[in-house]
């Protein structure tokens, strides 16, 4: 081979392996393995996405109808789709294709069969596995790819747990060996189970409380990997490695003058996934029930209150923090809530925004994404603390009853859930 031939040889095979690595990172970095993304936050890692919307909306590549029906989001890995339904009093967990198309359904677990059956949990991804919780607190592994059942147990049975009035909703941890699944009750409160067979590592010890509608938090503080979950009525902080205890704070009883009782909803009815960031978290509920501001001792052992909002207090579309300030909508009633703006520091209202509905919110690409939960209007947001400001927005076609999924960017390709439809809407910059 002359010089000028190996100079251009070695020049595209740099090209190729750095085009591949390129191509490998964007794959990796997009891996929605879990409720809300990566670290449960709402935020996802996508970049160079659309900054307005055309007057109807982006491109709708397909939508896939007769979904078992659920509230459940999405999580996806190597291009497949995953989310939970209900068919009859059973929850099946569902993988989708690129194209919409189902690849497989698998029955795995006893729904909640009162008030509000539809399946809830978002399938958590492990390697090859997913692992789920049925409404009734059956936890499964599923073989990712075939759908197969590899291992379940009966937890809430097993552990003797004890739900509120709408069941286990928890989208499951997978850490290192271990599975954590809440079952609350006078047995234990929070249980890490072997990923690969079911078996039990340890249980920590009962708070007699019973589990509210959250899914947890991992993050590491000091040293320390750390669960954050919020039950009916405590926060608690568990050691992940051995289930200890490290703090707990009664989070029901931190009320103001228009806090509602227990019969209209609040303060025990818990849904949202705490944001938590340099020993601070903050819990936020609808009816009425205060936002919280904690700061964890520097020991891990005791939480104090840094701030209390009266602006905040979210149903159940979650939270996003984009700088120093935290965006959600906020509860006037079980039918309609506004669009708000807290500061992280202070708990100070910034705006507070009638748009259509409450609903969930998401964030991506340096811009907010928010899903109106009762008509379906989908709107794209800046994240300023000084307005909302709306850029565009469109209401989605099909599927009944609420809008009660949280939307998932994945791969320039934004899926929204109602129900028992699926979307897929383009939003990549071209």
């Amino acid at each position: 081979m002359n010089y000028k031939l190996k100079n251009l040889y070695i020049m595209k095979l740099t090209i190729t392996v750095a085009t591949l690595f390129l191509i490998f990172n964007v794959v990796v970095s997009q891996e929605v393995n879990q409720w809300r993304g990566t670290e449960r936050t709402g935020i996802f890692p996508e970049k160079d996405l659309l900054k307005t919307w055309p007057e109807a909306g982006p491109e709708l590549l397909w939508s896939l109808e007769n979904l078992p029906k659920g509230y459940a989001s999405m999580s996806s890995s190597d291009g497949i789709i995953y989310t939970t339904g209900l068919v009859d009093s059973t929850d099946v967990c569902i993988a989708v294709d690129i194209t919409g198309k189902i690849k497989w359904q698998t029955a795995y677990g006893l729904a909640w069969n009162q008030s509000f059956p539809e399946s809830r949990c978002t399938p958590t991804i492990d390697g090859n596995n997913l692992y789920v919780s049925s409404g009734l607190g059956e936890i499964a592994c599923i073989d990712k790819n075939s759908g197969s059942i590899i291992w379940r147990i009966n937890a809430k049975e097993k552990f003797e747990g004890k739900c509120g009035d709408w069941g286990y909703a928890e989208s499951l941890i997978v850490f290192d060996d271990k599975v954590y699944f809440t079952p609350a009750g006078k047995k234990t409160t929070i249980v890490a189970l072997n990923k690969n067979n079911g078996k039990t590592i340890w249980q920590s010890e009962s708070l007699d409380d019973y589990t509210a509608y959250v899914s947890p938090l991992l993050v590491k503080i000091g040293n320390k990997d750390v669960i954050i979950n919020v039950l009916a009525n405590n926060l608690v902080g568990i050691d992940a490695e051995n289930g200890k205890i490290l703090f707990c704070k009664d989070y029901a009883s931190i009320s103001n003058e228009k806090s509602v009782s227990f019969w209209e909803g609040g303060p025990f009815t818990n849904t949202n996934t705490p944001l938590y960031e340099n020993y601070h978290i903050y819990v936020t509920s609808g009816y009425d029930h205060v936002g919280v501001m904690f700061k964890i001792s520097e020991g891990l052992s005791n939480l104090s209150v840094k701030w209390i909002d009266e602006t905040l207090d979210v149903h159940h579309g979650g939270i996003v923090k984009v700088g120093q300030y935290i965006y959600g909508a906020n509860w006037v009633n079980n039918s309609t809530g506004n669009w708000c703006c807290i500061d992280w520091k202070t708990g100070e209202k910034k705006w507070d925004q009638k748009w259509h509905s409450k609903g969930s919110i998401i964030s991506a690409d340096g811009m907010l994404y928010i899903y109106d939960e009762k008509q379906g209007n989908v709107g794209l947001l800046e994240p300023n603390p000084e307005e909302f400001n709306l850029i565009s927005s469109f209401k989605i076609p099909p599927g009944k009853g609420p809008h009660w999924s949280h939307p998932v960017i994945y791969k320039g390709i934004l899926y929204i859930r109602h129900t028992d439809v699926l979307m897929a809407f383009d939003i990549k910059l071209k």
